[in-house]
C-alpha cells in the first residue's frame, strides 16, 4: 500500500521494539490497529460515497437519455386528440344501437396429468456382425 518492504517492515518492528521496549509493545500495537481499522472504515466510507454519487449521475444521465428517446417517439407517433377519441366512442344517430354481445362463457380449466418420467434403458451394446454367437 505504501511501498513498504519487508526489509523495511522489519527495521521499522526493531526500532518499535527498542523504543517501546517489549512490556508495552502489545499495548502500542493495539491502539495502531485500533486507527488502522477507524482508518479504513472512513476511507470505505469516502469510496462508497463516491461510488453512490457516480451512479446517481449515470442514473440522471440515463433518464434524461430515456426521456429524449421517450420524447422522440411520442413526435413520431402522436396520440389521436380528445375530441377525436370522443367522436369514435359516441355511437353514431343513424344506427340503432345495439344490444352488447354476451360474453363468451368461460370454460373449465383443462387438467393436465403430470408427466412421468422413466429412467434411461440400460445400454447394451449391439453385437458385431463379424462375430458369431456361441
Amino acid at each position: 500500500m505504501f511501498g513498504v518492504d519487508s526489509s523495511e517492515f522489519l527495521l521499522i518492528a526493531i526500532v518499535a521494539l527498542v523504543v517501546i521496549g517489549p512490556k508495552d509493545l502489545p499495548k502500542a500495537m493495539r491502539v495502531v490497529g485500533y486507527w488502522v481499522g477507524k482508518a479504513r472504515g472512513v476511507s470505505r466510507s469516502f469510496r462508497q460515497g463516491f461510488d453512490n454519487m457516480v451512479r446517481e449521475a449515470e442514473l440522471e444521465e440515463m433518464e434524461k437519455r430515456w426521456a429524449a428517446e421517450n420524447a422522440r417517439i411520442m413526435a413520431e407517433h402522436p396520440a389521436s386528440s380528445d375530441a377525436e377519441s370522443l367522436a369514435a366512442a359516441e355511437p353514431v344517430a343513424d344506427q340503432p344501437e345495439r344490444a352488447p354481445e354476451p360474453e363468451p362463457e368461460l370454460h373449465a380449466p383443462v387438467m393436465v396429468e403430470k408427466p412421468v418420467v422413466a429412467p434411461a434403458p440400460e445400454h447394451q451394446p449391439a453385437p458385431r456382425p463379424d462375430s458369431t454367437p456361441s
